[in-house]
């Protein structure tokens, strides 16, 4: 019944695109590796542009990228310099899942909402976590941490799972998650470059 809604698959298309980037947001490789490991077996449908993402060898390549990421972010200084090329790699992923996702759309509209839905929710919260790391790292010496990459991690395989299995709750999770990445990352930088806080951020 739903199918005959007019445009529905788009709209399914777009939630699932931006759980996808807000995905790559917290981990750039892991939700890649989850699609495609979903579309090797056939499990979602692929653009047939995007058809390497379903093949062996992007599956075992995101595989590999994505235990060395993970792991990474739990080794001091290494977590730094990672934040630095992820929010562009982030942005790039992002962009890349949204638009895998669109099977039917031109390649221009198909990009357009890419770049601006897809890499701009994945841009966004992966500076936010940037800068919450960085707090930590200034505040606790680093111990915090590790709980920061963990619930990165955490929140990366959530939100891949869901956007695949529950599209309509990944967007609204994804819009929560942009709000409070923008709130909470807002702060973080501001409180590492020593600014006074304001009172109407109480």
């Amino acid at each position: 019944m739903l199918d005959n809604i007019p445009y529905f698959s788009y709209v399914i298309s777009a939630f699932i695109g931006i759980g996808l980037a807000a995905a790559t947001g917290f981990r750039v490789f892991l939700p890649m590796f989850v699609v495609s490991l979903s579309s090797y077996f056939n499990w979602i449908p692929m653009n047939e542009h995007f058809e390497w993402l379903a093949g062996l060898p992007t599956l075992i390549t995101t595989g590999i990228a994505t235990m060395a990421e993970i792991l990474a972010y739990y080794i001091p200084f290494i977590d730094h310099l990672l934040d630095t090329a992820a929010i562009p790699m982030a942005t790039v992923a992002g962009s890349i899942l949204f638009a895998s996702q669109f099977t039917e759309l031109g390649t221009f509209p198909q990009w357009a909402l890419a770049l601006i839905a897809g890499g701009g929710t994945a841009a966004t919260i992966s500076s936010g976590f940037a800068g919450i790391r960085a707090a930590s790292t200034a505040t606790t010496g680093g111990l915090g941490n590790s709980v920061v990459g963990t619930t990165e991690t955490a929140g990366a395989g959530l939100m891949s799972v869901l956007a695949m299995a529950a599209p309509v709750i990944a967007a609204i999770f994804a819009i929560i998650t942009l709000i409070l990445v923008i709130v909470y990352g807002r702060k973080a930088w501001k409180k590492l470059r020593g600014t006074k806080k304001d009172p109407r951020d109480v």
